[in-house]
């Protein structure tokens, strides 16, 4: 009696590997954009930041009756190294950060040096006046005081709706 194979021989996923049409393949691919997109949005998360690629400091922007105040977060940076200016409705922080570590032991040495700039601009929804706007830099945050016009508050005002 001769013998016949009854199990019929499809290729195997693993055969099949370099396709597109494998769906664990597919979703493998998907997730790895998935993490990409996601940590392209947190940057300084990882224990070493490429400052060389796109640095976004983080910001918060307040508004009560007699100010704007903007907050950014810029640690490693010096005073001396943050442009900030306002045109018309905008306000636009820029700067330049970098670092240099050099470390020696006998023979071995280690120099690290990153670079990166940014400009961050944010529109803001009141008029200010940029004449007496003032800014500070602590412990890596900075503080931008707007003031708002003397007569903003008496612009303001209350408008009634009629009902038919």
């Amino acid at each position: 009696m001769a013998e016949r194979n009854i199990v019929s021989r499809k290729p195997s996923a693993i055969e099949n590997r370099g396709t597109d049409d494998d769906p664990f393949i597919t979703m493998q691919r998907r997730m790895n954009r998935l993490f990409d997109d996601f940590m392209a949005l947190l940057p300084g998360l990882l224990p070493y930041e490429d400052m060389g690629a796109s640095f976004t400091p983080r910001v918060d922007v307040e508004e009560d009756e007699k100010e704007v105040r903007v907050t950014a977060e810029l640690p490693g940076m010096d005073a001396k190294d943050i442009n900030i200016s306002i045109h018309r409705d905008v306000l636009t922080l820029g700067g330049e950060k970098s670092s240099e570590h050099t470390e020696k032991k006998g023979q071995y040495q280690r120099i690290e040096r990153s670079y990166g700039s940014f400009e961050r601009q944010i529109p803001l929804s009141v008029e200010v006046d940029g004449e007496k706007a003032a800014a500070e830099y602590r412990n890596g945050v900075l503080t931008i005081t707007l003031p708002k016009p003397a007569g903003e508050a008496a612009k303001t005002r209350r408008i009634e709706v009629k009902g038919a």
